[in-house]
């Protein structure tokens, strides 16, 4: 059963789709859920709003948060679509068991998001790009400072009106020294600390002018892995690579999406270790066509040069690229404009 609470007043009035800066803005609505004596409690629909936590809250001292991030579309007929929803969800049952977090239970996430989706539809626009953004996440609540797991979590689903993730040129530095994660830690969780420990090496990028950090492993530096917020592919030839999934990198939805499309149009594909020394040398040969990043809030980004070394290297503009090949091919089956035939969209009815 969950109890919903109507927002009186809509900030829809107030807001400018035409100008919307990414995870600025959020819809009228947010779910709310609390883990307590040993369950979950019933999901609450409320306003969006302040919570209020102790400053003992084990969320701020250890650090036990974790997130996912998805999108609601709206087709040309006013139908409201998510794209592979029950990866969402069990990834971040995934990431919550790494953390000592005790998983959300399926009904609860299915029934509450739809719930919320319908309440909030108006903030879904139609439009190739236009979406609405969903992040639920899960911090621990309860009061106290002892190094422990915590018994008291707040799962919560809140929603940002979208377009492009990214706009102008993305180019990207090779990190050299730092690592996203190491092997047996948390990189494959979506984990709010993984994001927290990029944001000091990639500002030290932007001031050499890239926009992203693509990480190397932290054994060797050699070996390249995925961007601060992306999955990463490269085009040699007409071959796609990009490294396997381990316990280091993120398990995308939009990465494995890709993959799928490629076998299905047989575009020759690898998964495999990519390593720094390859691709430079590739792009000195001229035999590296294309970068691109993916992932839900970017969709497939181009990047169009890399730095490393104190050298950069830019990329040829190709008009038949694989990235945006796959966007116009992910983005159709997103908005219901074209076959689904891998049963990836779900109807929120």
């Amino acid at each position: 059963m969950i109890d919903i609470q109507k927002s009186p007043n809509s900030k829809l009035s107030q807001t400018n789709f035409d100008n919307l800066v990414f995870g600025q803005v959020f819809s009228d609505h947010m779910m709310e859920c609390d883990y307590k004596d040993g369950a979950w409690q019933n999901p609450v629909i409320k306003p969006y709003g302040p919570i209020t936590l102790q400053p003992s809250a084990r969320v701020f001292h250890y650090g036990q948060a974790v997130f996912e991030g998805m999108k609601a579309y709206k087709d040309k007929e006013d139908k409201i679509w998510l794209f592979r929803p029950d990866q969402n969800f069990e990834r971040i049952n995934k990431s919550s068991e790494r953390l000592a977090i005790p998983e959300f239970p399926k009904d609860y996430f299915f029934n509450a998001l739809e719930e919320l989706l319908k309440l909030d539809k108006d903030w879904i626009k139609q439009g190739f790009g236009n979406s609405l953004y969903i992040r639920p996440f899960v911090i621990a609540s309860e009061a106290g400072v002892s190094a422990s797991a915590a018994k008291e979590y707040k799962f919560m689903i809140i929603c940002s009106p979208a377009q492009a993730y990214y706009s102008g040129e993305v180019r990207v530095k090779f990190s050299e020294k730092f690592s996203r994660a190491a092997d047996g830690g948390v990189g494959y969780a979506k984990a709010a600390g993984n994001y927290g420990a990029q944001f000091y090496p990639t500002n030290l990028a932007k001031e050499e002018g890239f926009q992203q950090i693509i990480w190397t492993d932290a054994n060797s530096h050699e070996y390249l892995e995925e961007a601060g917020t992306m999955n990463i592919f490269f085009r040699i030839g007409d071959k796609l690579v990009t490294a396997p999934t381990n316990d280091r990198i993120l398990d995308g939805v939009t990465r494995k999406s890709v993959l799928t499309l490629a076998e299905e149009f047989n575009i020759d594909t690898e998964v495999r270790r990519v390593s720094v020394k390859e691709i430079v040398e590739a792009a000195e040969k001229g035999e590296l066509k294309e970068m691109f990043g993916s992932g839900t809030a970017t969709v497939i980004n181009p990047i169009v040069g890399f730095g490393y070394k104190g050298k950069k290297y830019e990329l040829p503009k190709m008009e038949d690229s694989y990235a945006k090949f796959f966007k116009d091919k992910l983005m159709k089956i997103q908005y219901n404009e074209a076959e689904d035939k891998f049963g990836w969209r779900y109807e929120v009815k």
